[in-house]
């Protein structure tokens, strides 16, 4: 995304100094009516620019000192290319599923879902499903200090303001600044209460996925306007404002929230992974593991898929018939997986669960 030096207040002015916003300590508000006045001033003066906003619990900073702010899917210091191509992997497959999910249990607007892969990403992320190349943003200052607030121990969380181009449409793609925003309020399903009740929007850098020239360019820090430090406790409250509950920006009885819990167990690839994100996992490993080793064979000369893969290897015979074989159902099952989950009976993952782990062990033993 294209990289904005945001204009601010006199009083930021002073207090960001010779620093940048991004690597300045977050400037203090010690009320919800101070913020709101200081987010009036920002965005008249950067009138370039719609404001959006999030709240964090804290300020998290990379190596730099200075502020980061990526989509789940793009966070850490150095994301292994293994690790991206599962989470889209994982991403692909829930998507899928998501689509089958809504069209099953008549969800309306499940057609336009099917349709728009950023309307998927955008459910699965607000909704916490598995990382997205997608950002969590809102319009609302007042819900954005909701979020910093609850559930969080933090004795002063985090308030970002974002300068993003101006929303044209339910998904607004703009090519000059590398960037696309979905404005969740008009194109979710109405069943998917929790995005009406947010005032949510998902943003992320455009047509961008595993492959970028710098990592830092998916950096939401690139488009940083201010951020702010709510201090004072319960005094920040004041004057007839309050935070919203957490029942508020988490209503209950949302029908989309119980379909998204269920695809959430099951794509996991944490500690307690689910049958896909278990499957899914297995095959990354064997599939570095693969490449990894025809590379090894084939010397200087690239090699790019499985399937190329295990022609080098089988013609080097270090790969018996049978076990190229049956890595070719596995590749095979893990496409269905992916791209097809409907094909896919659930006692077939497992049994491929542990055939994949079976394969690693042998390949693992076996000389390059």
């Amino acid at each position: 995304m294209r990289s904005i030096t945001g204009s601010l207040t006199s009083r930021l002015s002073r207090w960001v100094g010779s620093d940048d916003v991004a690597t300045a300590e977050a400037a203090p508000a010690a009320s919800f009516r101070e913020l709101v006045e200081e987010v009036a001033q920002l965005s008249y003066l950067n009138k370039d620019h719609l404001l959006f906003f999030r709240g964090q619990a804290q300020d998290y900073r990379n190596k730099a000192g200075a502020s980061t702010i990526y989509p789940a899917i793009y966070r850490g210091e150095r994301v292994p290319k293994e690790q991206l191509a599962l989470g889209f992997d994982v991403l692909e497959s829930a998507s899928a599923r998501l689509c089958d999910a809504l069209q099953a249990q008549g969800i309306e607007g499940h057609r336009d879902v099917r349709r728009r892969r950023y309307i998927q990403w955008s459910i699965l992320q607000h909704y916490e499903v598995c990382a997205t190349p997608l950002l969590d943003l809102t319009q609302s200052l007042l819900v954005a200090c909701s979020f910093a607030c609850v559930d969080s121990d933090a004795a002063d969380p985090i308030v970002f303001a974002f300068g993003l181009p101006y929303v044209t449409n339910r998904v607004s793609v703009n090519s000059e600044h590398d960037l696309v925003n979905i404005r969740l309020l008009s194109i979710c399903p109405p069943e998917a209460l929790r995005p009406y009740f947010q005032e949510g929007y998902l943003a992320g850098t455009d047509e961008v996925t595993t492959q970028y020239e710098s990592k830092s360019e998916l950096d939401f820090n690139n488009r940083l306007i201010a951020k702010f430090r709510l201090i004072g406790g319960s005094k920040f409250w004041g004057g007839g404002f309050r935070a919203l509950p957490r029942e508020v920006l988490y209503p209950p009885r949302d029908a989309v929230q119980d379909i998204c819990h269920g695809l959430r167990k099951d794509l996991s690839t944490g500690v307690t992974a689910g049958r896909i994100g278990a499957f899914l996992k297995e095959w990354n490993e064997l599939e570095a593991l693969l490449v990894s080793r025809a590379r090894g064979h084939k010397g200087e000369r690239k090699v790019y898929s499985v399937r190329e893969a295990l022609q080098v290897l089988r013609s080097a015979n270090v790969i018996p018939e049978d076990i190229a074989g049956e890595m070719d159902y596995l590749r095979d099952l893990r496409n269905n997986v992916v791209h097809r989950p409907d094909r896919v009976e659930a006692g077939a993952v497992l049994r491929g669960t542990e055939e994949l782990r079976e394969l690693l062990g042998q390949m693992r033993q076996w000389s390059v």
